[in-house]
């Protein structure tokens, strides 16, 4: 039997806001119409109302599943260097340890009404979760290596890592910090092959653009600390996103995550070149860290999509978009919901090739249903809630 849900609003993300909208949904999830309220399909049904906004379920584009047993261990406002050197140090602990507290971060996010992640491993540690889990996950196994000469070797290693997860996978580079230019076009001759989208990180720093222009900064004590030869790295004179872009086919589809410093130049550039990126933000764990935020004006000057993120437990209080987009609008009042809204569901569902069951609330799909309280109209309030109905 079919069930009515409706709520001050429903929001279908693909068209305008329902007032005192109804979603008709199967006991599978699938959604048969979105009426308003006057609809003769209405006619004698028992309606389940509720106050508030109905959405899609949430797609988050980026998160670390596997580093969530590091929840509130590192402090705050470290900067992305210390950081990483806390990260690696925390890696190696019992793997029991690392089991339930992916089991729980799942949880967490189902809770949360995330319906799909873009998920970024280096082993594969969480694969049993993700094959359990009623999550979409589209594992993006992250390739790290500066030393050219090894390229080959670590991209066939990542090769067997995604051979562990029954989800579709991509194998990705980490960061331009951290991925010579030649693992960057095996990469790119693997994107190209498995027609897969990459993500990487991108930009978290401002250090990270200091070793790309002059070679210069923290980054070289973080190598030296290491013990990595970068001898063959030579200062590019340009920002990192200019340099490793140029390494990828135009048409690969490219997901930029972080971009807490890319420049307006760095945006002019990939328009430019026509390229096929999508911009992810994480503004709660940029505030983790960095202790700031992307100038999120200056990329919507152009009409490349933004998704958001989450990314992991080990640099965010919460895996939950809803916090995500609170955050965005205190920094940005601006900004409006009907769009942001996208950025939590049908762009990301449409960067992760999903978007025929998920993003919207449309017939014939099944994109979970999320009600949002506390609402303020097509709006929401810091007292906003998430409650999954489905």
């Amino acid at each position: 039997m079919n069930t009515f849900f409706s709520a001050d609003y429903v929001v279908p993300v693909t068209s305008k806001a329902v007032k005192n909208g109804i979603v008709e949904i199967t006991d599978d999830g699938v959604i048969v119409g979105v009426y308003p309220p006057d609809h003769p399909n209405l006619l004698g049904r028992t309606i389940n109302r509720k106050k508030g906004m109905i959405v899609p379920g949430f797609v988050n584009t980026h998160c670390h599943l596997e580093l969530s047993h590091m929840a509130g261990v590192i402090p705050k406002h470290t900067g992305l260097i210390p950081f990483l050197q806390q990260v690696i140090s925390m890696r190696t602990v019992n793997e029991d340890q690392i089991q339930k507290a992916m089991k729980a971060a799942d949880r967490q996010l189902y809770n949360n009404g995330v319906v799909a992640v873009g998920d970024h491993v280096n082993t594969g540690i969480s694969a049993a979760v993700k094959a359990h889990s009623n999550i979409h996950y589209h594992t993006f196994v992250e390739v790290l290596g500066f030393e050219p000469e090894a390229a080959a070797q670590i991209l066939a290693a990542a090769r067997e890592t995604a051979l562990l997860f029954k989800n579709t996978t991509s194998i990705t580079a980490h960061a331009p910090y951290s991925v010579s230019k030649e693992l960057f076009r095996l990469l790119n001759e693997e994107a190209v092959m498995s027609k897969m989208p990459l993500s990487v990180h991108n930009q978290e720093s401002e250090e990270e653009n200091r070793l790309f222009r002059y070679k210069a900064g923290q980054f070289l004590d973080f190598y030296r600390a290491l013990g990595r030869d970068i001898s063959g790295f030579k200062a590019q004179a340009r920002n990192s996103l200019q340099t490793f872009m140029s390494y990828l086919s135009p048409e690969i589809p490219v997901l930029l995550v972080h971009n807490t410093f890319s420049s307006s130049k760095d945006i002019y550039f990939i328009e430019r070149q026509g390229r096929n990126v999508s911009w992810c933000f994480c503004p709660n764990a940029n505030l983790y860290i960095e202790g700031v935020i992307p100038k999120l004006r200056n990329f919507m000057t152009y009409p490349h999509k933004i998704t958001l993120g989450t990314d992991s437990l080990a640099s965010n209080d919460r895996l939950c978009l809803l916090s995500e987009l609170k955050t965005l609008h205190k920094h940005f009042p601006e900004l409006l919901f009907g769009e942001t809204i996208k950025w939590a569901t049908l762009n990301g569902a449409q960067f992760l090739g999903i978007a025929e069951k998920y993003g919207s609330l449309e017939v014939g799909k099944a994109p979970g249903l999320n009600l949002l309280t506390h609402s303020n109209g097509v709006g929401i309030t810091p007292d906003t809630e998430v409650v999954r109905l489905i």
